[in-house]
């Protein structure tokens, strides 16, 4: 009689340190869920003013869907109305982790034209590397898209396919 005693208190005891912790866990999530949306939008802000200029402003925004690594389209402009151009915002993920990047097109006769890519977020293994030697040279157009090989080898792959996928939504959105 005395086992189960112990095994019907130490169960409860479980089980109401569990109850505790997971409402701990909704509460901080309930406190920080919208700053951290307020944080991942200020981001989105500042890769587009990055990308495009300090004048760059979202005139429309919508969601993709049906592609593998892009998730919203914003169309740009600036205060003269003279840029024909969309960022995208990417996310995706591999064995290193994940990356979510800001990718901008400017139209040039309906072709999508690389404007450059800022990160939302960058959570792969080899994130110093990635940027440094792949992501920075890209955008300062010192290296080639396809060209991967920089020490972060799957994470340059991974952000070449998701600026190749972009690339095309630009350019059926240009195309209409």
């Amino acid at each position: 009689m005395s086992n189960k005693k112990h095994y019907i208190i130490t169960s409860i005891t479980l089980g109401a340190i569990a109850a505790v912790s997971a409402g701990l866990v909704g509460l901080t999530n309930l406190i920080t869920s919208g700053q951290i949306k307020k944080n991942e939008q200020n981001k989105i802000l500042s890769g587009i003013s990055e990308i495009f200029g300090k004048t760059a402003t979202i005139s429309q925004e919508f969601e993709i869907k049906d592609q593998k690594y892009t998730t919203y389209a914003y169309q740009i402009n600036n205060e003269e109305n003279t840029l024909n151009a969309y960022a995208f915002k990417t996310t995706g993920s591999n064995m290193y982790g994940k990356i979510s990047l800001i990718i901008g097109f400017v139209n040039s006769n309906n072709v999508a034209t690389f404007e450059g890519l800022s990160i939302v977020v960058n959570e792969q293994t080899y994130a110093t590397t990635l940027v440094e030697n792949y992501i920075n040279p890209l955008n300062d157009g010192s290296r080639e898209l396809d060209d991967v090989s920089c020490g972060a080898t799957y994470g340059a792959k991974l952000v070449r396919d998701m600026v190749n996928e972009s690339k095309l939504v630009a350019e059926g959105l240009f195309g209409e």
